[in-house]
């Protein structure tokens, strides 16, 4: 079964930083477009950042000089450097990726919009 597992979220004062992880497991044969979300209480899930296979990267305008995405296509990781950090960066913070995988009964299968289970991220003096 195919997941995506994130780690590193905390509680930082504001001006520090956080670097979140995010591996995906269970047969996977190639992994297209990664990318970061992040929900804060009350609001819409949005894009903070994304990567293709090829390293090329989107940036939402709020974090743009501060968050930095990248990843390692053999170790199927995406992270996540964060720094100086607002209290408005505050949220969970969810994994996102575009898999290629062998299911054990039907074969090669993808999953354009794998997610995974979230991270908390705590911006706060």
């Amino acid at each position: 079964q195919v997941q995506l597992v994130e780690s590193g979220g905390g509680l930082v004062q504001p001006g520090g930083f956080l670097r979140l992880s995010c591996v995906a497991i269970g047969g996977i044969l190639s992994i297209e477009d990664m990318g970061w979300y992040r929900q804060a209480p009350g609001k819409q899930r949005e894009l903070v950042a994304s990567i293709t296979r090829g390293g090329s990267t989107n940036y939402a305008d709020s974090v743009k000089g501060r968050f930095t995405i990248s990843r390692e296509n053999a170790r199927k990781m995406v992270y996540l450097q964060m720094n100086s950090l607002k209290p408005e960066d505050t949220a969970v913070y969810y994994c996102n990726a575009d898999i290629k995988y062998v299911d054990k009964t039907y074969g090669i299968r993808r999953l354009p919009d794998g997610w995974g289970r979230g991270t908390q991220g705590t911006v706060s003096s």
